[in-house]
């Protein structure tokens, strides 16, 4: 190469450097422009940092069009196009977080662009801004001071509040407290508690208004604000319950300033039974007595929270209530007392169902946990929520069984509870067996020892309705898992039709009866506010009685099906045990259908 050529490249490689600094020097020079950008923005709707905004002045009059840009360049949306603007204009433009289309752009970081035609230059604003919608995620982690499974217990005997830990990131927190285990739900507190931006604790005495809140379920909730104005909760507000699904966090209170708790299996008569009292550290006395019976069979008193020792009563198999007393409050719970000597009939109490609708929160997220709801449920030592007396024992359990002892009939008792962990009596060797109410929820094995009981020659009456069609696993340590929805056809393979209460009593009258199990009735049955009807039965097993509505077609009502070489009776009548006192000829039914149970 010549040394002219030399000379000619040098001058072209310089000049290209030259234009090269040039350009960058022309874009680095500070633009001849006045701006602000919000930094960071939620278009979520709800009111807050919904849009972005971007204000800005020329020092030159120009020809100006606003774009929003990705981080990597990519246009978003024009804001203004190719807008004439005077020197000094304040201009302000809003953006939605959308595109041109209407679409809402991801979360992330946009930047401002504006193109000055007349100056023919672009001007890239420094400022990003950044479009965040994510909610800060805030959790109540633990409630102390007990450091045990299950919700927090208000009051406590040492007097201690309720110290509850938060993981709340961001700004603006606040607590509010949510009464769980009535519909619908109550805030405790007129308005939010506000906590320091950087609290991470917070106690509550169970007080609200300078009084103490009722006993029951609560839920205690978090709540904090983003820069971008997003705002997380610990759980949705209001709390919403779906089912099978427990809530976040570990944000339960349980208040309770009077329970009880009695085994979940028959206790023997003339031995030891404890029952499990929690006062709140206040003075208490205690009764026994039998269901039905006002005669107090056993008394005491206790001056702390403690587990009460007694001898069961003897005598009869029956159902008893422990009843608790201090000076402002009075629960009860349930208690199963079976004879020393064995009987025919085995009554069969559905605990599983009493502690299936029971409202209480087993770990500590402030639901009430019940199998109703689709959730795991503890049916060993819990207590009984308001007056400790499911109420379900009220109108069917205890109605019926305190008919059965006026008639004179002695009986085995037992708990579904007890048959599934093999307590207690079970059913080998009996004549007949009584499902004293509604049995909703049934463990496995207590389904399959039922069957083969009836197959083998036992007869069953289902005294109660809706049941008998779901299913539940018991585990080693007393919980219920795994509940099911209700199948089409019950344990015995009856299609069964939903209670229907008409608009104005019915009479139901014996249409079959192959086993005489109308004999000593009028064959007809008045006065029925409620029933459950029985579609068919499944199979070879053939219906031996029944008695239907007088409507066209007739609906089977109280129905006794065969199920292999045993009867399974269905009275089909929600208010039969309620019935049973001021009813002579249901009362009538129910002594054919102890002599049919006695029968093999």
């Amino acid at each position: 190469m010549t040394a002219t050529a030399r000379i000619v490249f040098a001058v072209l490689v310089c000049a290209t450097f030259g234009a090269f600094f040039a350009a960058q020097e022309l874009k680095s020079t500070p633009p001849r422009v006045e701006f602000t950008v919000t930094p960071f923005f939620s278009p979520n709707r709800d009111g807050r940092f919904d849009r972005a905004r971007v204000r800005f002045s020329l020092k030159r009059a120009d020809d100006v069009t606003v774009s929003v840009i990705t981080r990597d360049g990519d246009p978003v949306r024009r804001l203004i196009d190719n807008r004439s603007l005077r020197a000094g204009q304040d201009v302000r433009v809003p953006w939605d977080g959308r595109t041109a289309g209407g679409r809402l752009v991801p979360d992330g970081i946009y930047r401002v662009r504006l193109n000055l035609r007349r100056q023919g230059r672009s001007i890239l604003l420094p400022r990003n801004i950044d479009k965040d919608t994510t909610a800060p995620n805030v959790l109540v982690s633990s409630i102390g001071p007990v450091a045990e499974p299950g919700a927090e217990l208000l009051p406590n005997d040492d007097g201690d509040p309720a110290r509850v830990s938060l993981q709340a990131p961001g700004r603006r927190k606040e607590i509010l407290v949510y009464r769980t285990d009535v519909r619908p739900l109550r805030a405790v507190f007129d308005k939010p508690v506000r906590l320091d931006d950087d609290a991470a604790r917070w106690e509550w005495d169970g007080t609200a208004n300078g009084r103490r809140v009722a006993a029951g379920t609560y839920v205690v909730v978090v709540r904090a604000r983003d820069r971008a104005g997003n705002v997380g909760s610990s759980v949705p507000l209001p709390p919403r319950f779906e089912y099978g699904r427990t809530l976040a966090g570990r944000g339960g209170i349980t208040v309770r300033y009077l329970r009880a708790r009695a085994p979940a299996a028959p206790v023997m008569a003339g031995e030891d039974a404890l029952v499990a009292v929690e006062s709140a550290g206040a003075r208490f006395t205690w009764t026994v007595r039998r269901v039905g019976s006002n005669a107090i069979r056993k008394r005491g008193s206790g001056t702390r929270s403690r587990r009460v020792r007694f001898v069961a009563p003897g005598g009869k198999s029956g159902l008893y209530l422990f009843e608790v007393r201090t000076r402002t409050r009075r629960t009860a719970t349930p208690l199963a007392v079976q004879s020393q000597q064995t009987r025919d009939v085995l009554v069969v109490l559905p605990v599983t169902t009493w502690q299936g609708l029971n409202p209480v929160d087993d770990d500590g997220d402030g639901r009430p946990d019940t199998l109703s709801a689709g959730l795991a449920t503890r049916v060993v030592g819990r207590p009984y929520v308001k007056d400790g007396i499911p109420e379900q024992v009220k109108r069917d359990e205890a109605l019926l069984l305190s008919q059965l002892d006026r008639e004179g009939r002695r009986y085995d008792i037992t708990t579904d509870v007890a048959l599934a962990r093999g307590e207690g009596p079970q059913l080998d060797g009996r004549r007949g067996a009584i499902i004293a109410g509604d049995a909703r929820w049934l463990d496995g094995r207590v389904a399959r020892r039922l069957r083969d009981f009836v197959r083998g020659g036992g007869n069953v009456l289902s005294a109660g309705t809706a049941s008998l069609r779901r299913g539940i696993t018991l585990t080693p340590r007393g919980r219920a898992i795994m509940p099911t929805l209700p199948t089409q056809r019950d344990l015995f393979g009856a299609r069964l039709r939903a209670v229907v209460r008409p608009a104005a009593p019915v009479t139901v009258v014996n249409v079959a009866d192959e086993i005489d199990l109308f004999a000593g009735t009028a064959g007809q049955f008045g006065g029925i506010e409620a029933f459950e009807q029985t579609l068919d039965v499944r199979g070879d097993n053939a219906i031996a009685a029944a008695a239907a509505t007088q409507d066209s077609p007739p609906r089977q009502v109280i129905v006794a099906a065969r199920f292999g070489r045993g009867l399974v009776i269905r009275t089909g009548l929600p208010d039969f045990s309620a019935s049973l006192q001021d009813d002579a000829e249901l009362a009538e039914l129910l002594d054919r259908i102890w002599t049919l149970l006695r029968t093999r």
